[in-house]
């Protein structure tokens, strides 16, 4: 085998499993995108991985490394604080608030008192950008395996489940007149969504998991009004957007969850303007008509 080969053998064995990780494993994170879109909860996300980043921190402080068991441990505690917090807020109690500005809030508190914990931490500035960025090109494939493992348990609850995620998504006025237990189906959800989100977040940041979530849900939603065929679309953003980020973040030595959140708002750039002239598009025939007509 040349030189050549050799090299690429080198690189593919480098990339690999962060390639795994940013092209499969966020197939469920676009699925719950297109849920949180529809909830209009945009932010919630940034919010929840923020409260499991806080467990994290807490950890990091009482001398553990930030990618053991214990962090984990921590982080999922404080997820599902957050998702009993964010059910509690969803009622309806609280209306005279918006849930996105008490969302917000929950954000910028845990936000703040990760940077508080971290201060106090050796090494504390490097662990809080680790947080937001992640490092991806530093995934290794028994984290790939670990975590896809456990996206493959929550997918099968969410398929066992769907009609009930999907009916308090698409029609939550039905499912109160329908006496569904809705507290309690939105705390479970919660609950699996926390749990994506935690995890996620070991792997690439929490800016990471924002735009995984949130870009190709909306590309899916600019391109299809069907939920199946808006999720195709998604995929297709998120795989497209996780390769090409991580190519030209080897070709160009950057951070590669930052190449990647960029390559996906290059994608929903070019997916906006493919939308907009197919409208354009559509509308000159009927313009043509009505001047015929006239």
């Amino acid at each position: 085998m040349d030189s050549s080969g050799v090299h690429w053998l080198d690189v593919m064995r480098l990339l690999g499993p962060p390639l795994a990780a940013a092209v499969v494993l966020p197939g469920l994170l676009v699925y719950y995108g297109l849920h949180i879109l529809q909830r209009g909860i945009i932010f919630i996300d940034l919010a929840l991985a923020q409260v499991a980043t806080v467990g994290t921190c807490v950890c990091i402080l009482l001398g553990h490394e930030a990618t053991d068991m214990h962090a984990y441990g921590w982080s999922l505690g404080f997820t599902v604080a957050g998702a009993l917090l964010f059910t509690w807020l969803r009622e309806p109690r609280h209306g005279r608030v918006p849930l996105e500005a008490l969302i917000g809030i929950v954000y910028v508190v845990a936000a703040a008192t990760s940077v508080l914990l971290l201060s106090r931490a050796p090494h504390g500035r490097e662990e809080l950008q680790k947080t937001l960025v992640g490092d991806l090109l530093t995934v290794s494939w028994p984290m790939v395996l670990r975590t896809g493992a456990l996206y493959a348990v929550m997918a099968g609850a969410h398929l066992i489940w769907r009609r009930q995620f999907l009916q308090l998504t698409f029609d939550r006025a039905g499912a109160l007149a329908a006496g569904v237990p809705v507290r309690l189906w939105d705390f479970w959800f919660y609950l699996l969504f926390g749990l994506l989100v935690t995890t996620f977040v070991h792997v690439g940041g929490v800016l990471l998991v924002f735009s995984y979530l949130i870009i190709p849900a909306v590309c899916g939603r600019l391109l299809s009004g069907s939920l199946g065929v808006a999720l195709v679309w998604g995929w297709l953003v998120a795989v497209a957007g996780g390769a090409g980020g991580l190519v030209v973040s080897y070709q160009l030595d950057v951070p590669g969850g930052a190449a990647v959140v960029c390559a996906l708002g290059v994608l929903l750039g070019v997916c906006a303007v493919g939308v907009a002239l197919r409208q354009a598009v559509a509308r000159r025939p009927d313009s043509g008509m009505a001047r015929v007509r006239d």
